[in-house]
């Protein structure tokens, strides 16, 4: 690659962090590349944890990139209806060579028009949100449709980067990612899909959620709605 290869991050307040730092960790190793974080108004954001990113560019302030990578989070939705974050996540999105997300971050490509038609992953809990935004709901763990590429709950967020490396620079570069960072997941309990969860620790974790999703719901169903009317349809 004569030019760098440049890479966004757009974030936000109350974002999950390691959808944001799994793949980050993964990405900035990219050879003559460029990363890049930038969030609506720059400068700090502060994500779940109270977790404090520094030095933030301006969305509005970069021209292009040849990636771009949105995270998600419990407030996803709530984004999803801030047309100033929306309206750049859409004009990055439009010029990038690939549209990516992790976790809900698909629901916020999906606000920004970045779905219509499209296979996508994201956070199991939440997937049920995709169609509203006119996408395919996709299980897979990455799934790609064309140059948009999304990764599903968290985690996935670093299957999701090393596939891009992959991608970008080919498999060898990824597998000596792959070793260096010692990436061979052993988890200690071993239900962190709800296939393979037990059943009660299903239902605590789905009761929880449902307390949220009502809300969750009506904030994707208006954005997916505003997305319907920037794009002129009925």
């Amino acid at each position: 690659m004569s030019q760098p290869f440049t890479t966004v991050f757009a974030i936000y307040d109350n974002m999950t962090h390691l959808d944001f730092t799994g793949p980050h960790q993964v990405l900035c190793r990219l050879p003559n590349a460029s990363t890049m974080i930038a969030s609506r108004d720059g400068g700090e954001v502060t994500a779940e944890g109270n977790l404090v990113i520094g030095r933030t560019k301006k969305l509005s302030d970069i021209e292009h990139c040849d990636l771009l990578c949105v995270p998600g989070g419990m407030t996803a939705t709530q984004v999803a209806l801030d047309e100033a974050f929306v309206s750049e996540v859409r004009r990055l999105g439009l010029g990038a060579r690939y549209v990516t997300s992790v976790c809900t971050g698909s629901l916020i490509l999906g606000a920004a028009g970045l779905l219509q038609g499209k296979r996508a992953a994201c956070h199991w809990a939440w997937r049920e949100l995709l169609p509203e935004f006119g996408a395919i709901v996709d299980e897979a763990r990455v799934v790609r449709d064309g140059n948009t590429i999304t990764g599903g709950g968290v985690t996935a967020g670093i299957d999701f980067a090393l596939t891009m490396v992959a991608e970008i620079t080919g498999e060898a570069y990824a597998k000596a990612l792959t070793l260096g960072y010692e990436y061979a997941p052993s988890p200690p309990f071993p239900g962190g899909r709800p296939e393979l969860a037990e059943a009660e620790t299903l239902s605590a974790y789905s009761a929880h959620m449902g307390k949220l999703m009502d809300q969750r719901r009506a904030e994707a169903h208006e954005a997916g709605q505003r997305m319907l009317a920037q794009a002129g349809r009925p």
